[in-house]
């Protein structure tokens, strides 16, 4: 895993599912278990992270995942608190879609410090949350409007602008715990119009959703809830794939 980067890693691997794993559902003791689960399942990284983290076990969590995946392990930090040394890159977000400059470079800012210390990879990500039929915990946290679901022009702004700046992901996000999943045509627009690969998550609980995202183009799923909800349906969800 050391003779080449987290993101060569991932893009040769590409298309697959990453898992998304929250450590304030799950606890730092089960940590080890899930690790292992989501890896003999196939999935080919885990992200780590949470909208607020309320747990104080962050970094034993990362640690124990660590210790037990055979994939790279990714800090998906929701603020500058979520850095820690036992992963092996992190995606460095930048909040495009919201106007809130603590979230577009304000948090990032605070942790480059603690990420050079640390010695991670980085990898720029631009992170775009788009509405998905409730209010979800990210909106909340980082006090930001999502796009609207029928304006995939406005995600398709938002995601070249991204490109342009030099980052090597497009990250469309529903938020965890979403009602809805991105629209695939979205998806596709999206995909249509830029060069980078292309991440998705928030609301993919059914193999349908999933593989109708991925054929519009994406590039990783990401699933998260559907792990702690039932560990049955993600098995099934990967073997199918």
């Amino acid at each position: 895993m050391k003779d080449r980067s987290v993101y060569e890693q991932l893009n040769e691997s590409k298309p697959s599912v990453l898992a998304l794993l929250d450590p304030d559902r799950i606890s730092a003791d089960d940590a080890a278990e899930v690790a292992k689960f989501v890896c003999d399942n196939g999935v080919k990284g885990i992200l780590i992270g949470s909208s607020l983290l309320v747990t104080p076990s962050f970094d034993k969590f990362v640690q124990s995942v660590r210790n037990n995946a055979d994939c790279p392990v990714i800090l998906f930090p929701g603020g500058s608190h979520q850095v820690c040394a036992h992963a092996d890159a992190i995606f460095f977000l930048s909040l495009l879609s919201g106007r809130n400059p603590e979230f577009l470079i304000g948090e990032q800012v605070k942790a480059v410090f603690m990420i050079k210390e640390c010695g991670i990879e980085v990898i720029p990500v631009a992170y775009i949350l788009v509405e998905s039929g409730n209010f979800t915990a990210v909106e909340y946290v980082s006090n930001t409007k999502p796009i609207p679901r029928v304006k995939s022009e406005i995600a398709v702004a938002h995601a070249l602008a991204g490109q342009y700046f030099g980052m090597k992901y497009v990250y469309l996000e529903a938020g965890s715990g979403a009602l809805n999943p991105v629209p695939s045509e979205m998806v596709k627009k999206v995909r249509q119009n830029i060069s980078i690969p292309l991440v998705v998550g928030g609301g993919l609980r059914e193999y349908d959703e999933v593989m109708k995202t991925f054929n519009a183009g994406a590039d990783f799923i990401v699933l998260g809830s559907i792990i702690e909800r039932s560990k049955t349906k993600f098995k099934d969800i990967m073997r199918r794939l």
